[in-house]
Order: structure tokens, then C-alpha cells, then sequence
């Protein structure tokens, strides 16, 4: 009996089947046709390991000093840095007045500098009686799983496609390696980045599905999350001007039945990047409140654009610095418009360009940058596609398993740095997650 025919793939070429023939084990055939079930696992596996990697943190690099007892534990690690900010909103709501410094009279530290979606949410969890810790995991490991899923999803994604197996095999090898970026983690303790996540690539997601109605309620939700919407908007943008050109190009009215929809997406993106600041401006009478918050914890973006990191690198190596920090964002950018990034729908690849420069633009150079970069879960299919040598899918090299494989160990490497360097806490010689 002769082997089933395989599909054709991209460019007409023909694809290696999905089960047992031409190399492909029977485990990958079923991977592909259950990529959800398949995610979930994997996913559960990835977070099984970060937990060992806080418990081999906390036995060997936690200092005691750090948690205030002699046997620092798993816990302690969890409950670290900015979860304790999230159980204070949890528990007790925003101060109100806002607390200033005595002598000069400027806002200081407070829970105001951090979105309220995630600890309101983790409230109504413990209204069952859950600890905050428990409630807020608990809560954190749905929405991983979630965004796991909808992380796959955007990179599946294509309007008016035929099924594309190549396609699919790349989207869900990135989808994996997304799962052992370093700083994962996060995604395990009581932060806002799993709860950001999901919001994020379920926006897009509905983006390209041209769910306008939908991004909008979805962009209000991440306005009280985390600052990601001005991105969302270039992504909004894009999307709407290449549907212009597509309607306009098939003789059809453009945007046609959408246009108030997709006015207030637009409406609702501006309102989302605005709308906590607005908030903490109302609540404690002072317009600015929000910003002078962030100024307290480090935030002035009043140098100008990329200068904070410009700075940097000059302060640390000079013009090699420089030339380095720049060196990097090119390569990048010229990853996301090159063929490596081609293979991604153009939403996705305008929130790969457009979130990092955001960040580089307002966030000052701290470490912190790690776990921000999450979110820019492109760079996951940037990876996948070079450690496969394809711009497709439709071919690539044989041994690119092995090469997955060995991206996938450094990524683990990476996991256990993070967790081990940036999650402990050493006063006064460590740095925040």
C-alpha cells in the first residue's frame, strides 16, 4: 500500500506527511491535530520546571536576610518584589490621600503605580476564602495556559487560508519556545503579566478576525492592566489601512458595515492608554498624580525618547555601547520586516516593532525589561523560524529538531539565571524581575 499523498504546501511545493512518513513520528502527528491539548501539557510541564527552578533559587541563592527567616521556601520567592504591591491593592484598596514625602512634599512609592484589573481580580477570588497567594497562582496559571493558547492562535492565524500544515508545525513550535522565554516565570507569581498577556494576543487575535466591536472592549480591559495600548493602536491602524487597500483594490466599498466599529476600536485604544492615569488624577484631585507616581519609582521620561538607554550604553562601554544597543534593535527590526518575521500576519508583526521601541521610549534601562519583553511574543516566532531555517514552514532543514532542541535548553539555561538571579532578593545588591 503506498503512503497517503501529502498536502501541497506554500508556493505549490509538496509537504512531508503529518503522521509517520517521511520522518514525522506519530507523537507529532498527534501534537498537530490536538495543538491545544497539546499546548496545555506543555505548558503545565514548563510551569513544573519554573517551580523547580524557585526551589533550587530559594535553597542556594535566596539569602535569609532577604525574607527575614532561616529557611527561605518556593513561597517566599512567589510572594517577592512587586507581588507584594498586588496584595496590598488585594487586600486593602489604594491609599487615599496619596502618600507624599513629608519634607519636600512629592508623591512617593504607592499601590497607585500599578493597574488594578489583576489584584481586583485576584479579590473576587478571595471572596471563596482563598489566601491572596493561592487566589492570585491559581489565577495566573488559567491565564498562562490561556495565553498560551492564544499566543499559538495569533501565529496560526490566516484570513481565507486553506489549512497549511508547514504553517501550523512552525506556529506551534513557536508557540513551545514562547513557554521557556527567561522570565516566564512571572507568569507563575502574582503579576499582571499572564492577565496582560492573554488580553494582548486575544486583541490581536480578534484584530485580524476583524472583530472590531471586540478589540475595543478588549483594549478598555488592558487599559486598566498594563500600558501596552498605544501599540495595539499602531497594530489597529495598520490592519485598517491594508484592509482599506484590499477593499479598495477589489472594487468594494472599504470597510464596508465596519466603519463605526472600527471608529470605535480606535476610540477605545486612545481611551485605554489614558484611562488608569485619568482615574488616579480623579480620585486623588491632582491631573498628574499617576505620572508623579512613576516619577517616584524611577519613570521620568521627560530626557526625550530612547535617550535613558542611548545614555546607558555611552555610560557603560562608550561607543561600542552604543553601537551594540544599536546593532541589536536593527537586527530585530530587520528580522520582523525580513523573511523570518514574513510568515507572521501584519498586526502581529506591527506590535512586534511597535511595543519594544514604546518601551525603549519610556521605560528607563532596568532589568525589569526582561519580563516586559514577554509580552513581545513575536520574538518567539522569530526564533522558531531561524532555528528551523524557514521563512514558511514548507521547508525546512532536516535536522531542525536538533536545533530546536538545543534553542529550547538555552532558553531553559536562561529560566534558571533569571529566576536565580533576579527573582531572589539581596538587600541592598539586587535587581527587580
Amino acid at each position: 500500500m503506498t503512503a497517503p499523498t501529502a498536502p501541497a504546501g506554500l508556493g505549490g511545493r509538496r509537504l512531508p506527511s503529518l503522521l509517520t512518513s517521511d520522518g514525522r513520528s506519530a507523537a507529532a502527528g498527534w501534537a498537530l491535530r490536538r495543538p491545544v491539548v497539546f499546548l496545555v501539557l506543555w505548558y503545565a510541564v514548563t510551569r513544573v520546571l519554573v517551580l523547580l527552578a524557585m526551589w533550587v533559587a530559594a535553597t542556594w541563592f535566596q539569602t535569609p536576610a532577604g525574607v527575614g527567616h532561616l529557611h527561605p521556601s518556593v513561597g517566599d520567592i512567589l510572594e517577592s518584589w512587586d507581588s507584594v504591591w498586588y496584595r496590598r491593592i488585594a487586600t486593602g484598596g489604594y491609599p487615599v490621600p496619596l502618600p507624599a514625602d513629608p519634607e519636600t512634599g512629592l508623591l512617593t512609592y504607592s499601590a497607585w503605580a500599578f493597574y488594578p484589573a489583576f489584584p481586583m481580580l485576584v479579590r473576587v477570588l478571595m471572596w471563596t476564602g482563598l489566601p491572596f497567594e493561592l487566589a492570585a497562582v491559581a489565577l495566573n496559571l488559567v491565564l498562562g495556559a490561556a495565553c498560551t493558547v492564544l499566543v499559538w492562535k495569533c501565529f496560526n492565524f490566516a484570513l481565507h487560508a486553506a489549512p497549511q500544515p508547514a504553517r501550523e508545525r512552525l506556529a506551534l513550535v513557536a508557540g513551545l519556545l514562547w513557554c521557556l522565554y527567561p522570565a516566564t516565570a512571572i507568569l507563575v507569581m502574582p503579576y499582571t503579566e499572564a492577565l496582560a498577556g492573554a488580553l494582548i494576543a486575544l486583541s490581536l487575535l480578534l484584530l485580524m478576525r476583524r472583530s472590531y466591536a471586540l478589540v475595543a472592549v478588549v483594549a478598555i480591559a488592558l487599559g486598566f492592566t498594563r500600558a501596552a495600548a498605544p501599540a495595539i493602536a499602531c497594530a489597529a491602524i495598520a490592519h485598517l489601512v491594508l484592509r482599506w487597500r484590499e477593499d479598495r483594490a477589489a472594487g468594494t466599498r472599504p470597510l464596508s458595515g465596519q466603519r463605526t466599529s472600527a471608529v470605535a476600536m480606535l476610540a477605545a485604544t486612545a481611551a485605554s492608554s489614558l484611562a488608569w492615569p485619568v482615574v488616579v488624577g480623579l480620585a486623588s484631585g491632582l491631573p498628574m498624580a499617576f505620572f508623579d507616581v512613576q516619577a517616584a519609582w524611577g519613570q521620568k521620561p521627560e530626557s526625550g525618547p530612547f535617550v535613558l538607554w542611548l545614555a546607558w550604553a555611552w555610560d557603560a562601554h562608550g561607543v561600542v555601547g552604543v553601537a551594540v544597543l544599536v546593532g541589536l534593535v536593527a537586527t530585530y527590526i530587520a528580522l520582523i520586516l525580513g523573511r523570518h518575521g514574513r510568515w507572521l500576519a501584519i498586526e502581529l508583526r506591527v506590535w512586534a516593532l511597535a511595543y519594544p521601541l514604546y518601551l525603549l521610549a519610556v521605560v528607563r534601562p532596568i532589568t525589569s525589561m526582561w519580563r516586559f519583553l514577554l509580552l513581545d511574543f513575536p520574538i518567539a516566532a522569530l526564533v522558531a523560524s531561524v532555528a528551523m531555517r524557514t521563512s514558511t514552514g514548507a521547508s525546512v532543514v532536516p535536522h531542525w529538531r536538533r536545533r530546536v532542541g538545543l534553542v529550547a535548553l538555552a532558553l531553559l539555561a536562561g529560566q534558571l539565571w533569571f529566576t536565580c538571579t533576579l527573582l531572589t532578593y539581596v538587600p541592598w545588591a539586587a535587581t527587580p524581575p
